[in-house]
């Protein structure tokens, strides 16, 4: 069944209407017809189950038939900032981060981050990466939208993310030495409803300098596996060891 994220506004008792790009999907794509089925989210965070009551040329109306009772969404709240990496990585960890389960993606700006944006460029970006995220969410029936920031240095990422739970960052170094911390064990202790933050370094990995910072910050460096991870790999580890962890183990 397909499913259409509705902005607030067009809510209304047991009514909302579908607009845009979704109502022209609905009418010339899926060649929807009165009576049929669809799911539809609300920003908050909640499902319904919706019947098409009219098809316009622009907008389609729909009819709230129930609310659905969904758990789809982790127990927790991550965020993956991660260092610009190069060509169309990021757009890779944004689709498949959101169907793996990420609250919120912080793109920055890293000492080792080869590509530069500039503001016509990182506008048209901000839009693409809106769209793969909707997209993304709509296909593996999530029940919010993870947010995508607009590009910041780290000490804006830093600041961002002060009050979070748990602050870490994979460090490649870790993984070649004896003296680590196992991600595994953080995932272990992590608590329903908690904030996370995990910083992925782009293609080369942190430098030093921002090492120090993160460190000098409360963010902690943990080892992903004795293996060294591409960057666009690194948050899937992530997300799907904190899957495993919170959702799946013990089932």
């Amino acid at each position: 069944m397909q499913r259409y994220f509705v902005p607030e506004d067009n809510w209304q008792d047991d009514r909302l209407t579908i607009t845009g790009d979704d109502a022209h999907h609905i009418i010339r794509v899926m060649r929807g017809e009165i009576g049929d089925e669809l799911i539809c989210n609300h920003p908050s965070g909640f499902a319904v189950l919706g019947e098409v009551m009219a098809l316009e040329q622009q907008e389609v109306a729909v009819f709230i038939k129930s609310k659905l009772e969904e758990k789809v969404e982790l127990p927790v709240y991550v965020t993956i900032a991660h260092g610009l990496p190069k060509g169309d990585k990021l757009e890779y960890v944004l689709q498949k981060g959101t169907e793996l389960g990420a609250s919120a993606f912080i793109p920055f700006k890293a000492d080792r981050s080869i590509v530069k944006w500039d503001g016509k460029k990182a506008s048209k970006k901000m839009a693409r990466f809106a769209k793969i995220v909707k997209e993304a969410s709509e296909q593996s029936h999530r029940n919010r939208i993870p947010q995508v920031s607009s590009i910041m240095g780290i000490e804006e990422l830093i600041a961002e993310t002060m009050d979070y739970d748990v602050k870490i960052f994979a460090y490649e170094e870790e993984a070649k030495t004896d003296q680590f911390v196992s991600f595994s064990k953080i995932v272990s202790k992590l608590r329903m409803n908690q904030q996370i933050v995990v910083c992925i370094g782009p293609e080369g990995g942190f430098s030093d300098k921002e090492v120090t910072l993160l460190k000098k910050n409360d963010f902690h460096s943990v080892r992903l596996g004795p293996r060294i991870l591409r960057t666009e790999t690194a948050p899937l580890y992530v997300l799907a060891s904190i899957s495993y962890q919170l959702e799946e183990l013990g089932c």
